[in-house]
């Protein structure tokens, strides 16, 4: 968000609906699950809470700052998840081949490349029903889910502005596409460790399994079958039009800013295609339904709404926070990002750089590299802390409840999975490249 008023007349309180909204999404699905899972819902919370910031907003003058939030953020965040979405919906992967632990390792890798380009949900929609399948006449399979969700879910999105909404957020605050693939040795050692960590694990409950198991997963064999094709042709559609269709590359987009849209006109057509081109039983099969968008669009109107006086307080407040280096920046982002959606949180944090206005060595996307780069690893590795830290986690939790496998609660996950195997991980990434 650029600077066009004085934000210092923006205090403290306005940032209260801001909380309470991510509040709500982090509470209301572990205490009052029933009345959560209706989208008409969310929709009623965000607006109640985006009410008060309008009428404070317009009261001060601030039109702009809404017109740019919600126009130029908020729209293109959700068209472009709302293609991946729709797209990769009609992608249809099938098979159950043999769960060996070099073979369900496999899978978790070609999730972590394809979570970059399709996005984390994209990535995960597409293969944890083959994983399951796969691993359906193996006794012990809990493990596989939760390194699923780390990995294809989160940690595997980190090298295009495509993998995780975190990252596109940057991307439309100026970071090119291609820099992104900076990120790669952090996407690399990350997800090479990860994956290292769970072929040993597999390994391990591999050699427990009862001999009936072993016999029927070898004899239970049908081949990976790939339904939907012509869908990879409308991503790739997706991946060029976030790739050159900015100025960067067509610099009469800088005359007015409103040329931006080209972009989404073309990701939207890319949507519209599939749909035309998609035979609906592949949907179907699928279980392709607009529940998990609509949830999207209804939360992120009052996430993004309610955080513009919080991006306003950061950028005029930023220099008395205490927040300046890197190592800093990471954790702080980490953190929230474990807790909080992480989209907002990166958003909030870039907001912090800009604030405190350092302009030596190189800037990315209005402030210095290095802390792009910690925002932007931090708030996609961290969103795999918990469950409500990354969207797709939580689908993947309900696929594989819906399959009869019993998955930790809320408290477990974090405390016998993500801060035993995750977090070391997290923290030896910083030390290496994070400084």
């Amino acid at each position: 968000m650029e600077q066009h008023a004085d934000y210092s007349t923006v205090t403290i309180y306005s940032i209260i609906p801001f909380v309470l909204m991510l509040g709500a999404i982090a509470v209301l699905p572990l205490k009052w699950n029933h009345f959560w899972e209706k989208n008409s819902n969310k929709l009623i919370i965000s607006i109640v809470l985006s009410i008060p910031v309008l009428i404070f907003l317009l009261i001060n003058g601030f039109t702009h700052e809404i017109i740019h939030t919600m126009l130029f953020d908020y729209v293109p965040f959700i068209i472009l998840l709302g293609a991946l979405f729709t797209i990769t919906g009609g992608i249809l992967l099938t098979g159950d081949i043999e769960a060996r632990p070099s073979i369900n390792t496999i899978f978790l890798g070609i999730g972590a490349v394809l979570a970059s380009f399709m996005g984390t949900t994209g990535a995960a929609m597409l293969l944890i029903r083959p994983v399951i399948q796969t691993n359906k006449e193996r006794t012990f399979k809990v493990h596989t889910i939760l390194f699923f969700i780390a990995v294809v879910a989160n940690c595997g999105g980190l090298l295009t502005p495509l993998g995780d909404p975190p990252l596109f957020m940057m991307y439309l605050r100026g970071a090119p596409f291609e820099w992104f693939f900076t990120l790669d040795v952090e996407w690399f050692f990350t997800n090479a460790i990860l994956l290292t960590i769970y072929f040993i694990i597999d390994s391990y409950y591999y050699k427990k399994e009862p001999i009936e198991a072993i016999k029927r997963d070898k004899t239970n064999i049908k081949s990976i079958k790939i339904q939907g094709k012509r869908n990879f042709i409308f991503l790739i559609g997706v991946v060029l039009s976030v790739e050159f269709l900015n100025e960067f590359y067509l610099p009469f987009v800088k005359s007015n800013e409103y040329f931006k849209f080209i972009r989404e006109i073309v990701i939207l057509s890319m949507a519209l295609l599939s749909l035309k081109f998609t035979e609906n039983n592949l949907r179907k099969q699928n279980n392709f339904t607009w529940h998990p968008i609509q949830e999207v669009a209804y939360l992120f109107l009052g996430i993004f709404f309610t955080m513009i006086p919080a991006l306003m307080y950061l950028q005029s407040h930023a220099k008395t926070l205490g927040v300046n280096t890197p190592p800093q920046f990471y954790y702080y982002t980490g953190l929230l990002s474990s807790f909080l959606d992480n989209t907002p949180t990166a958003v909030t944090f870039h907001s912090l750089a800009v604030g405190l206005g350092i302009k030596t060595g190189a800037i990315v996307a209005g402030i210095p590299e290095n802390i792009l780069v910690a925002i932007s690893v931090a708030s996609v590795l961290f969103g795999s802390m918990t469950y409500i830290g990354n969207g797709p986690n939580f689908m993947v939790k309900a696929v594989a409840e819906e399959n009869n496998i019993k998955m930790p609660d809320f408290f477990s996950y974090m405390f016998k999975f993500s801060l035993i195997f995750l977090l070391p991980v997290f923290i030896l990434i910083q030390l290496l490249f994070i400084r």
